[in-house]
């Protein structure tokens, strides 16, 4: 089953049709919304109808807003959005800005005469990266999140955007990365990842990504895997300076509780990509999501690959995040990886 699952995965990133991005899932959109004045910014992921929706939290410092509502055992099955955001706990404010846009379109549960958008969110410490964080009053995501939402599209870039704009890693910039496949049975799996992780995303001083045995046709620089592992740890110093925030949907039929079940696989994307990860002074999120467009035909085994698959999208999705970044446009920003690594010319 595995070795058939990898067959159709090749097969699916060289399909010239998919994007490689979360985006080919179908039944969502994805808008990025940023300020570099700022250092920071935000992504919104907007369903075109409800979708199931679950997470697991696994960080040790996490930030987020109605993330219990989607525990499996809790009332609400479907949420309109989820929002990754910087700004630490001020970024909170972004999902308020994305329930306006779709309030403005009608969108959310009805209770009586009154529509709610149900908009979930977690957020990422980027305070202390050079940018001007003195905004006076009122913090600029609520207006970054409205921003966002109505920037919504199928394409969107990598690296230094969105959630991903003010990101770092212990060892080279952190960025918004995205990654898809295929399952065996012909489900669509993707991921979306905002990585500024405490841990790092590369291997001791070197280019290589722990990422790379599932890097496809050279999606964050081909460099394989390297003659040596240095395994010493590599972490940020100092309070507050983590988090590896991100999505990973399908288009499979799912429930809450398959949905959290995707939700906790992936982070073992996660920790195939990022050293260490689920730290101390990260907050570690994952949200899984399901447009519920093809059922299961054999949910129990099905389920099992849609798992296995997210890890690798998720994996994937961190390195190219990262390969893709560029460093922020202040004194002393932490190099990219192209910085780095890439050659000259």
């Amino acid at each position: 089953m595995i070795a058939q699952a990898q067959c159709v995965i090749l097969a699916s990133v060289s399909d010239t049709s998919r994007r490689n991005l979360l985006t080919d899932v179908a039944g969502l959109a994805v808008g990025n919304a940023h300020d570099l004045r700022l250092c920071s910014g935000v992504t919104a992921i907007v369903f075109d109808r409800p979708a199931v929706a679950s997470v697991s939290v696994l960080g040790g410092a996490p930030g987020g807003r109605d993330t219990e509502l989607l525990a499996p055992h809790n009332t609400v099955e479907t949420v309109d959005a989820i929002v990754l955001s910087g700004g630490s706990a001020f970024g909170l404010d972004a999902a308020g800005g994305v329930q306006a846009s779709l309030r403005e379109l009608g969108r959310g549960v009805a209770i009586g005469a009154v529509r709610v958008p149900i908009v979930s969110q977690a957020i990422l410490f980027d305070l202390l990266n050079g940018g001007d964080k003195d905004w006076g009053r009122f913090s600029p995501y609520r207006d970054l999140g409205y921003a966002a939402a109505n920037a919504l599209g199928r394409e969107f870039a990598l690296g230094s955007v969105g959630a991903g704009t003010g990101a770092t890693t212990a060892t080279v910039k952190g960025g918004l990365g995205s990654a898809s496949a295929v399952t065996s049975h012909g489900h669509i799996v993707a991921a979306i990842v905002a990585v500024n992780a405490v841990g790092a995303p590369t291997i001791g001083t070197g280019p290589h990504f722990w990422a790379a045995p599932f890097e496809l046709n050279d999606e964050f620089g081909g460099r394989g895997q390297p003659a040596a592992f240095d395994t010493a740890l590599r972490a940020k110093g100092g309070r507050g300076t983590g988090t590896t925030i991100g999505l990973v949907a399908t288009d499979a039929v799912l429930t809450k509780a398959q949905a959290m079940r995707l939700a906790i696989m992936a982070h073992d994307g996660v920790a195939r990509a990022v050293l260490p990860a689920h730290a101390p002074l990260d907050g570690d999120t994952m949200f899984a999501a399901a447009t519920g467009l093809r059922p299961m035909s054999n949910p129990a085994s099905e389920l099992t690959e849609l798992g296995h698959v997210a890890t690798q999208v998720t994996a994937r999705a961190i390195a190219r995040g990262v390969y893709e970044a560029a460093a922020l446009p202040v004194p002393g920003a932490q190099p990219s990886w192209r910085d780095r690594f890439a050659t000259p010319g």
